[in-house]
């Protein structure tokens, strides 16, 4: 580039000089020329002076790169120098390991050969010992007069029987031990739950009475011909039974709800004296629209009284139901407060969930609030109702599990659940039940004991609490007695329903007789 530079200088110069000496050709050649070859001198000067620069310029830059170049040259040297010293080692190291690895190769190929020497004479000291046993067996055959077949069922038979008797002995230490040490455990927990409690108890039946001032009062509720008695039946769903009692009128229905709807209706009309069927429309249907917000009101006071807030209102309102409702006796509402706060005193006393405990003793029978009018057992019916509003599978399992044979309890709240549930309904003065129905349970639960082999006779005993079964000496032994109580206690678990617990005693009896003569 410096040389161009130059050499296009040089040419202006000579075209300078060249212009200058045309000009003063005529005037003053000879200056022209001096002057021209001057500029010429100059010109070729200041020329010989750039190429020069540039010549060394391009020789330092030329003498830096050839450095440059070596430079790099050195360090690829180098650098192949260390791969190829890494490279020789490793090789050393192959070399190594390959020497010792055709080393292991010929151990083992020698070790591999003596065990193969081995093996043959093991196999061989085998089938020496197999002849062995088997003239032994044959000789033992002989001598015992019995096959190996029939020597192996009799050992076998002999096991199973002195197993079945340890087992029996087992089962029966065992079960002592744990419930010694239940028994006192559950005492201490069931006794600080209970008592942390005070519930009143109130025995509802199907039936209610209303008061009159006089037997007037009683035409008057019947009307002429009886019209109004028909049509105040007609509009509740209630039978009223106006006998010789007197100075009462008898409200009579299986359905809680609609036997106060009517009972306070009726009372209702004699205070007021207005008594005709399109009047008994009228006040039956206010008293049935004051009872939706007074269920309401009655679920909310539960609600507060178990300490479960948050509840939806479709629950609150059948919790409310659930005072109009009994069983066995026992008013549904209190056996549901009770099962609550008992179930979270014990949850307390056994460090679980409390909350959830109280939620579902209070959700465990509220299938009873509409088991008149949906199918199936208030189990199910109770388990429906806490899906519908979203509870979930533990709560649901609780539900279910809270009497046996429903489902199988899944959580340690699900067996408090059920302890509450027994304990209420367990309780003295909770429960009453028809004199038919009780001997029915008497009879279904002697029948279930005196079903199984060896049984000879079963009774039921403390009002069904206990049963107390004699057994045949001949066909049950003293180690099979603790088995056979236990599968008649499992028996009774999953097909009778009862209150509480029942207690099953096996009796044995030996007897030895003589005659003198």
């Amino acid at each position: 580039m410096d040389i161009l530079m130059i050499a296009i200088t040089a040419l202006v110069f000579l075209a300078i000089g060249y212009i200058l000496r045309f000009a003063y050709a005529k005037t003053n050649v000879k200056s022209a020329e001096q002057v021209s070859e001057r500029i010429i001198r100059e010109a070729k000067l200041i020329a010989e002076t750039k190429s020069k620069e540039s010549l060394l310029e391009a020789k330092v830059i030329v003498d830096k790169e050839r450095k440059e170049f070596e430079q790099e040259i050195r360090e690829k040297k180098q650098t192949a120098q260390t791969m190829e010293n890494r490279l020789n080692q490793r090789e050393e190291h192959l070399d190594k390991r390959i020497d010792a690895a055709e080393r292991k190769e010929r151990d083992l190929s020698g070790k591999e050969k003596e065990l193969s020497q081995k093996a043959q004479n093991l196999n061989y000291r085998y089938s020496e010992i197999d002849k062995i046993k088997e003239e032994q067996r044959k000789a033992l055959e002989r001598v015992a007069q019995m096959t190996r077949e029939d020597a192996k069922n009799s050992l076998i038979k002999s096991m199973e029987d002195e197993a079945k008797q340890d087992a029996a002995i087992l089962l029966q230490k065992i079960e002592q031990d744990t419930r010694d040490n239940a028994d006192k455990k559950s005492k201490e927990i069931l006794s600080v739950a209970i008592q942390r409690i005070a519930a009143d108890h109130t025995a509802d039946i199907t039936t209610s009475t209303v008061q009159i001032q006089n037997d007037e009062m009683k035409g008057r509720v019947i009307g002429r011909e009886g019209r109004n008695i028909r049509a105040f039946e007609q509009v509740t769903g209630v039978d009223l039974i106006v006998d010789d009692t007197p100075e009462t009128i008898v409200v009579s229905a299986f359905d809680g709800v609609r036997r106060e709807i009517a009972k306070v209706a009726l009372e209702r009309l004699i205070a007021d004296g207005r008594i005709h069927p399109a009047r008994i429309e009228e006040v039956v249907d206010k008293v049935r629209k004051e009872m939706d917000g007074r269920l309401k009101e009655i679920g909310e006071q539960a609600a507060i009284e178990a300490g479960v807030p948050g509840l939806n209102s479709e629950i609150i309102k059948l919790l409310g139901k659930l005072k109009f409702r009994t069983s066995y006796g026992q008013n549904q509402l209190q056996h549901t407060l009770e099962v609550t706060w008992i179930a979270g005193a014990i949850a307390g006393e056994l460090g679980i969930d409390v909350m959830f405990c109280k939620k579902a003793g209070l959700l465990h029978d509220i299938g009873k609030a509409v088991d008149h009018e949906v199918e199936g057992t208030h189990h199910q019916i109770s388990a429906e109702v806490a899906k519908k509003f979203g509870e979930s599978p533990k709560m649901i399992n609780a539900i279910l599990a809270h009497h046996e044979g429903f489902d199988t309890p899944k959580s340690a709240e699900a067996f408090v659940i059920a302890a509450a549930d027994a304990i209420s309904a367990a309780r003295p003065g909770a429960r009453r039940e028809s004199v038919e129905h009780y001997m029915q349970r008497l009879e279904k639960l002697e029948k279930v004991a005196s079903g199984f082999k060896g049984v000879s006779m079963a009774y039921a005993i403390q009002a069904g609490r206990e049963v107390r079964i004699l057994v045949e000496p001949d066909n049950i032994n003293d180690g099979q007695m603790p088995v056979l109580a236990h599968d008649i206690a499992k028996k009774v678990e999953q097909t009778l329903e009862y209150p509480g617990q029942i207690k099953v005693t096996v009796i044995r009896e030996t007897r030895a007789q003589d005659i003198a003569k």
